[in-house]
């Protein structure tokens, strides 16, 4: 938000500054010849550009070559060039600078993360202009001034310019207005600037989660020890038994199979057969080219791979997919989603466009089309588990393993219905690395579909156990990342901010250890409970003393 806001008036002072240098050169104070001259190449370029445009739409539709030019065509492009020399000796190098300047802080995925900003207490804060009210310096006037109603509570960040202190008065206020005591909640100890715009609005405190550490786990010939911020009992324990049956058989190995985000915006026709024109427009391979040159406009990171099209009476879904370097890349695709859908409407001025998103994407929530077509990174992580491992590890054997998988994870979940989740508890590392690491934990929803397999090898001695994780939704900045404790997360894991030497290489191996945590926690609860072990350790590590004792009493 602050960073749009920030742009929107870089912007607006840019267009004062233009077309006041306009009025300027446009004025009587002008000598007659130069505003005669004005006019003239500021005609001229607008014809010449006009008439390129043109042009290249005639030919783009009927397949002809862009680089062979016509006389005419070439007449233009060297008005267009005079034109544009000689305003440029009128209004300047640096209009132009600020127009790229201005597109590129629009872009969040390009900041530069080699030097990290840390902005000093609500750094990022605009003040208001209009001040209806003088605040007094007490803490506990202003409180009163929240209970009140008369200052808004949103509004205690931009009127304070200090983060920590908005955050104690908003806190204090809501205790007093709710009776509720908030002792258990802290304040103190948080960069709030870093959530400023970004992460979370009106803050009153943070929650505090215990991180743990399973590992290591040797996966593609590195080892990893992964981060997990979980409340359960058991879960880290079990993740790192299973990371220790998978090192002491030889490792994992892992395949990314694609890496796609995807955006599927929904617009209506007056009619289905004016949907289906466009439906074949967009699959048509013939237009792709234009379609992601409209695309990749919005980023150096985004380049569109496809676009699949799905109707519902004269409503047309379109889903795009496209890389989104190591970001996880939400913002950047709806962003090239909306270029097209504004260049497409030039061709189809009766599209009536409903929604950026209209659920075919699909996102934070389970859908089969992201369970066949794959979502943010599609993964494979598979590792062979030594039957003396197993029985000496897990305290199991591979025939009950095997038997285990197929009643439990294939057929238990047909018989439910489910939809991706043909695994034992993929939710329960993936949500916990999630956090840990700043993703969005929503998106656990589509990122925890998981089919486990397992089957026995080498004369029925060892056992193959694989993970198949189509939507696995990751990235290593933007959002929570760049948060301290998540950003020592990636740090720990080797993959904090973006790669730059091969963007999309982090967020892609952060993918792969998600995957590779999920395979040994999988491998690990089975066992569990093919040796009836689940329950035992249960009552051991996830029951808490203290609510027992208390409920005793």
């Amino acid at each position: 938000m602050e960073l749009r806001r920030r742009h929107s008036s870089g912007a607006t002072a840019t267009a004062t500054s233009y077309y006041g240098r306009s009025r300027i050169l446009a004025s009587d104070a002008l000598p007659l010849p130069i505003r005669h001259t004005n006019r003239l190449f500021s005609a001229l370029f607008v014809a010449s550009l006009v008439f390129l445009m043109r042009r290249w739409r005639q030919k783009i539709r009927s397949s002809s070559p862009l680089h062979i030019l016509a006389f005419s065509e070439i007449l233009a492009i060297f008005g267009l060039m005079a034109s544009l020399i000689y305003l440029f000796s009128f209004f300047g190098i640096t209009f132009i600078q600020s127009i790229i300047s201005s597109h590129e802080e629009e872009d969040e995925e390009e900041v530069d993360f080699a030097s990290e900003r840390k902005p000093s207490s609500c750094a990022l804060v605009e003040k208001p202009k209009l001040v209806t009210e003088t605040l007094p310096e007490s803490d506990a006037e202003i409180v009163e001034l929240v209970v009140s109603g008369r200052i808004p509570s949103y509004s205690l960040e931009s009127r304070l310019g200090d983060c920590d202190r908005a955050v104690r008065i908003r806190h204090e206020a809501l205790r007093r207005m709710t009776g509720r005591g908030l002792e258990g909640l802290p304040v103190s100890g948080f960069d709030y600037s870093s959530i400023l715009g970004q992460c979370c609005e009106m803050p009153i405190g943070y929650v505090q989660l215990p991180v743990g550490v399973a590992g290591p786990l040797n996966l593609d010939g590195r080892e990893y020890y992964v981060p997990m911020a979980t409340t359960e009992g058991c879960l880290v324990a079990s993740t790192n038994r299973g990371c220790k049956a998978i090192a002491e058989s030889g490792g994992a190995h892992s395949v990314v199979l694609r890496d796609g985000m995807s955006r599927a915006p929904v617009v209506r026709f007056p009619s289905a057969r004016r949907a289906a024109e466009l439906k074949a427009y967009a699959e048509n391979s013939a237009n792709f080219e234009t379609i992601s040159l409209m695309f990749n406009r919005s980023s150096r990171f985004a380049r569109l791979q496809g676009v699949q099209c799905s109707m519902a009476g004269r409503n047309l879904y379109m889903r795009f997919t496209c890389s989104t370097g190591d970001a996880m890349g939400m913002n950047m695709v709806s962003k090239g989603v909306q270029n097209v859908l504004d260049f497409l409407q030039a061709d189809f001025p009766d599209m009536e466009i409903i929604s950026i998103s209209g659920n075919f994407c699909s996102d934070k929530k389970p859908a089969a089309v992201n369970w066949i077509e794959g979502r943010g990174k599609s993964v494979v992580c598979e590792a062979t588990i030594k039957g003396e491992v197993i029985k000496r590890v897990l305290k199991t054997t591979v025939p009950a393993l095997v038997e285990l998988n197929t009643i439990k994870n294939l057929a238990g979940s047909a018989v439910a219905g489910a939809l991706g989740g043909f695994n034992a508890h993929a939710s329960n590392i993936v949500s916990a690395v999630f956090i840990a690491t700043g993703q969005d934990p929503a998106q656990n929803v589509e990122s925890s579909h998981c089919i486990t397999m397992m089957e026995a090898v080498n004369d029925g001695e060892d056992l193959h156990v694989s993970v198949t994780m189509p939507s696995i939704e990751v990235g290593t900045v933007g959002g929570g990342t760049q948060l301290a404790s998540q950003s020592a997360c990636l740090d720990l894991l080797g993959l904090k901010g973006p790669n730059t030497e091969s963007p999309g290489s982090n967020s892609r191996l952060l993918a792969s250890i998600v995957a590779g945590a999920v395979l040994a926690g999988e491998l690990s609860l089975m066992s569990a409970l093919a040796a009836g072990q689940l329950v035992k350790s249960h009552m051991k590590y996830n029951r808490s003393s203290r609510d027992i004792a208390g409920a005793a009493q």
